[in-house]
């Protein structure tokens, strides 16, 4: 679903009774039934994954789940929300943004002893104390995983997000693309009270974006081969291959295509060596979570599969962060159109 971004009005009738003026502060209750008085612009209601949540406003303690993402943690760095994190449990180790990775090793991760999908459990998420919780999906609230849930959060009077395609049911309804990234951007920025830096970020990327795609207008579009090393995602002899996932519209603005988007409905597809030496491949995209030597596996690839033309080429680029969910997709659009029509630059 879409997250709905909604602000609850305070009619001037409802401030001059409580109040007695017309530019007042609206008062509201807080979790545990004290008032409080809310800055301007909020409380504000957010439509999260089927729920609303109200933020009477911005969060000061924000905790940001795994999840084996970067793009929460990353767009809240990008608004300049790096202070209102109290515990970071995401990072892929490197970064396409200059000083990103700086930033995401300089928050604080809370000292906690993660569960074995290195994500937060329970009691140390309760123990933190938070206002505020965002997860990469749905799950991160899940008792059978052993995560605080929704309610129990509530209970501590915290509010929680997770980016509205990941929403639980709603993944099927479409695959993820730029879009959803300034989505992600816009429901953070509302939370915070900080638009205007959202519009900014937003304006940016779809000129960047724009004017790479000006760029390879017309141009034939090689097959791609989008490839996760360090994951464990898949199980074919290939790897993890990337297949239905926010890539595939980056690939596209960038003048490309997804030699492996058609096999499998889901993100990663199992492709076997066989059908990896059948397939033409043009360029080669490695998606690095916190691998130690990205680029060997590209050249690997091409030592097992001279035919490709990306072999005879060795066109390949090292992403990370920029190809997922997150505010800097307009890095990936430009360093795959970059491999892939490196005579339009």
């Amino acid at each position: 679903m879409v997250a709905r971004r909604l602000r609850i009005p305070i009619t001037a009738a409802v401030l001059l009774a409580s109040t007695g003026c017309s530019n007042a502060t609206p008062e509201t209750a807080s979790a545990d039934g004290d008032p409080v008085s809310s800055p301007a612009g909020y409380p504000v209601v957010i439509e999260n994954c089927g729920e609303e949540f109200t933020f009477l406003a911005p969060p000061e303690r924000t905790v940001v789940m795994n999840g084996g993402s970067v793009a929460e943690v990353s767009t809240m760095l990008a608004l300049g929300l790096g202070d209102r994190i109290v515990a970071n449990a995401q990072n892929y180790g490197i970064s396409e943004v200059e000083g990103r990775q700086a930033e995401i090793d300089a928050l604080p991760t809370g000292d906690l002893d993660l569960n074995d999908a290195g994500d937060i459990p329970r009691e140390a998420m309760l123990s933190l104390r938070p206002d505020f919780v965002v997860s990469t999906y749905d799950g991160g609230f899940a008792a059978d995983l052993g995560h605080a849930t929704r309610d129990e959060l509530r209970q501590l009077g915290a509010n929680s997000y997770a980016p509205a395609h990941s929403c639980a049911g709603d993944v099927a309804e479409g695959t993820p693309s730029i879009e959803d990234s300034y989505e992600l951007i816009t429901d953070l920025a509302t939370i915070f009270g900080v638009e205007d830096r959202a519009e900014e970020i937003i304006q940016t990327s779809r000129a960047e974006i724009d004017a790479v795609e000006a760029l390879v207008a017309d141009a034939e579009e090689p097959q791609v081969l989008v490839l996760f090393v360090g994951m464990s995602m898949g199980s074919g002899g290939l790897g993890d291959v990337g297949a239905t996932g926010i890539w595939n519209d980056i690939l596209a603005r960038a003048g490309a295509t997804n030699a492996f988007a058609s096999a499998s409905a889901g993100m990663f597809a199992d492709v076997s060596l066989e059908q990896a030496a059948d397939a033409s491949i043009d360029g080669v995209v490695i998606v690095s979570y916190q691998h130690p030597d990205p680029e060997s596996e590209a050249h690997r690839l091409f030592e097992e599969f001279p035919q490709w033309a990306a072999s005879r080429n060795e066109d390949f680029v090292v992403l990370s962060d920029s190809i997922y969910l997150g505010p800097s997709n307009a890095a990936a659009v430009e360093a795959i159109a970059r491999m892939s029509h490196p005579e339009r630059f």
